[in-house]
């Protein structure tokens, strides 16, 4: 019975660490690995404890097994979060880091916010929340390259 039990632990662990994306928090390191991959960054505004777009963004797009897939070698994550609730709070010096992306990225405050940037941190283009498919999603995505 342990083996059974002992083998299922491995395997969900197995499992979620396939499907686990690399979301970044600092916008240097995203820059480097940009220029050094040479893929656009994905950054994301996000309001993820009461931001009802945002949590459906994440759940439907970000955590979908098609994005995914398709980011690992298309895109570098980067995640600006600012939550509310007090068990969710940043650090000091993270909400700084997100504030100044917010200064020069998101000015006008938009949740969720989509930021489509490269490697020097030019935009490139922008968009939000979308009610469609992680295929459909990844096509607006791209369509901002161009």
């Amino acid at each position: 019975m342990k083996r059974i039990i002992f083998s299922l632990f491995v395997t969900v662990i197995f499992v979620n660490g396939i499907q686990a994306q690399n979301w970044l928090t600092d916008f240097n390191e995203a820059k480097v690995i940009s220029e050094k991959k040479d893929i656009p960054i994905l950054l994301v505004f996000s309001g993820s404890d009461w931001c009802a777009p945002c949590i459906k963004l994440d759940r439907n797009i970000w955590q979908s097994r098609t994005f995914i897939e398709y980011s690992k070698d298309h895109y570098v994550l980067l995640r600006a979060d600012f939550p509310r609730n007090k068990g969710n709070q940043l650090s000091k010096e993270q909400l700084k880091k997100n504030e100044a992306l917010a200064e020069k990225y998101n000015t006008r405050g938009f949740f969720p916010l989509v930021v489509l940037l490269n490697s020097s941190g030019q935009v490139l283009g922008t968009t939000g929340y979308k009610n469609v498919s992680p295929s459909e999603y990844i096509k607006i995505l791209e369509s901002l390259k161009e």
